[in-house]
């Protein structure tokens, strides 16, 4: 073992030895005997504290929080009891912070991501807890560390690229798909997940620090990491880079996806033309994708829900406000105020070709953000318009390219931003008309204040592909329907996703890929039903944990946050 170690040592160790000598105190310990219940189900052997460490303790003499993830439990994935245990401390010290009692968190990052046997519950959770992240880091740097291991995959991948600062070790890796989920949905060419340089190059700490996408490299040692902490929180509360849109849109623009690019070479381009500065403008680089638009084919106009229904709502004649074709972005007047209404769209022209088929890909992320914001600015001083997010999205886009220029910071600045826009009082509705599939639904859809779906049977809605989940589970997919009979929160379907209580309402119509001026009525009655709700409930998630559903399905995420508060 190496002197001090800090990557060797367990989740329980990580979170004692971070905080002054003495001070820890852990919440949910494994004699309060919250583990899951669902893995219970499939025949897996569940641990008493899920797998998610919470504690309390000082760090330089200030009150903290540490919450740590043990990655040698079901690869630190979040399920239902692990993602209710850390979203509830967040919110917890939220509250403190609130009430003038300063809480520093510090999170200890080693997960995969959702954790698949739970899938559904892993996707609310990390949604609530990027909500949380959102808000309160308003009053308190987010200090998050990557030591090793596992890494940070998955949509907790997004909900570290929302932190004030990120650091990690050489042996930390930082991304949205794992290297065999790209294999398996574009192909080996595109990811050779047997490739070990590959992999670390690309994902790994010193790639991202070089190219910032984390902000210190530290190492292995105990010592050097409490040092880069105290650093970090004595910095207070920076610019996020997850809100610098304009900086991250250019870089994407500059970059020719046709060529090859290596870490290196990204490493010295961003340097080269001033990415990494903290003046940095979009004046600096010129555009390769002018001469793109310029080459492209005529526009295709391929059919999906998202385009039928975002048409049906806004109309055709509508003003875009999106920069690229596979965001449709229009208001509309709804109910005598304005909305803004986004989807994302197929596009065969699209600039990176992995997000041809209405995935949410490098440039949606941002575009996403950017629609979102450019509202919130206009609305400032006034009454905040309302934002609707139309979701047909297959998932986030897979590809070599996509995770080394961050894919998982493009989505998670559009979960900043939707989150954001709640915050500064604009009601936040979704409306399912296709599949909401993983980090493109964290992304687009997760983080509203009123959720409704067409209820429709062919809809899915999943951390996950079935032959990918499959993959990483080592199960068959005829083994994955069998266990979801008794796990709504593992099933494809909408009305198993009802079941856990974020859904408002499940909506019938005539028409699900072609919607008839009756149909959009419909839906337009719901939408405003939805904002006004919203408002009441002020625009924020609590909702989720009061619906009839939530209180039987989600009943561990209730008790979790309640004996966490008696033991605050």
């Amino acid at each position: 073992m190496i002197m001090n170690s800090f990557v060797e040592l367990t989740a329980r160790e990580r979170a004692e030895a971070i905080v002054d000598k003495g001070t820890f105190r852990e919440l949910l310990d494994p004699y309060e005997n919250f583990r899951s219940p669902h893995l219970l189900k499939q025949g897996i052997i569940a641990q008493n504290d899920d797998g998610m460490i919470v504690g309390k303790g000082t760090f330089n003499n200030k009150q903290a929080v540490v919450i740590s993830m043990e990655g040698n439990f079901q690869g630190g994935g979040i399920g239902e009891v692990s993602g209710a245990k850390f979203a509830g401390a967040l919110e917890l010290a939220l509250e403190d912070n609130k009430k003038g009692i300063p809480t520093q968190p510090i999170i200890l990052f080693d997960t995969g991501g959702v954790r698949l046997q739970e899938a559904n519950y892993g996707l609310l959770s990390i949604s609530e807890i990027q909500a949380a992240i959102v808000e309160l880091r308003n009053y308190q740097p987010l200090i998050g560390v990557i030591p090793g291991r596992i890494g940070c995959f998955g949509g907790m991948s997004m909900t570290a690229a929302l932190f004030s600062y990120l650091i990690i070790t050489k042996e930390g890796r930082l991304t949205l798909n794992g290297p065999e989920v790209i294999e398996q949905e574009a192909g080996i060419k595109e990811f050779d997940a047997s490739d070990k340089v590959l992999i670390w190059n690309t994902l790994g700490g010193a790639n991202r620090v070089a190219t910032g996408y984390a902000d210190y490299l530290a190492e292995d040692s105990l010592e050097d990491i409490v040092r880069i902490i105290g650093k970090c929180i004595g910095l207070g509360i920076p610019v996020h880079r997850s809100t610098k849109i304009d900086a991250y849109e250019n870089l994407l623009a500059s970059i020719n996806p046709k060529e090859n690019l290596t870490p290196q070479g990204l490493q010295e381009y961003m340097k080269r033309h001033g990415f990494l500065e903290k003046d940095y403008t979009v004046k600096k680089v010129i555009s390769n994708k002018k001469d793109h638009l310029q080459k492209q084919l005529p526009a295709q106009v391929i059919h999906s829900r998202g385009r039928s229904w975002f048409n049906g709502i806004v109309g055709k004649d509508y003003v875009n406000k999106s920069k690229i074709d596979s965001v449709m972005c229009g208001d509309i007047s709804l109910n005598g105020e304005v909305a803004r209404v986004i989807t994302v769209v197929p596009d065969e022209n699209s600039y990176y070709p992995r997000a041809k088929g209405g995935e949410v890909g490098l440039e949606q992320g941002w575009e996403i953000a950017r629609c979102i914001r450019e509202a919130m600015r206009e609305d400032e001083g006034k009454v905040s318009r309302p934002i609707i997010a139309v979701v047909d999205t297959p998932s986030q886009a897979y590809g070599y390219k996509e995770e080394l220029l961050g894919i998982f910071l493009s989505c998670a600045s559009a979960v900043d931003a939707y989150a954001s826009a709640r915050l500064a009082g604009h009601p936040v509705v979704t409306l399912i008309v296709g599949n909401a599939i993983s980090g493109a639904f964290l992304a687009h859809g997760l983080q509203e204040s009123y959720i409704i779906s067409l209820d429709d049977d062919k809809i899915v809605v999943h951390a996950m592909s079935k032959k990918s989940a499959a993959r990483i589970t080592k199960r068959s997919i005829s083994e994955m329907d069998k266990a979801a009979a008794d796990v709504p929160g593992i099933a494809y379907d909408i009305h198993s996703f009802n079941c856990l209580g974020a859904l408002n309402h499940l909506i019938k119509v005539n028409n699900h890929d072609a919607p008839l001026n009756e149909d959009i009525n419909l839906i337009k009655a719901e939408l405003i039903k939805g904002i006004k709700t919203s408002r009441e409930n002020g625009n924020t998630l609590k909702y989720r944990l009061k619906t009839e559903n939530a209180i039987i399905y989600r009943a561990l995420s209730i008790e979790v946050r309640e004996k966490l508060k008696e033991l605050w």
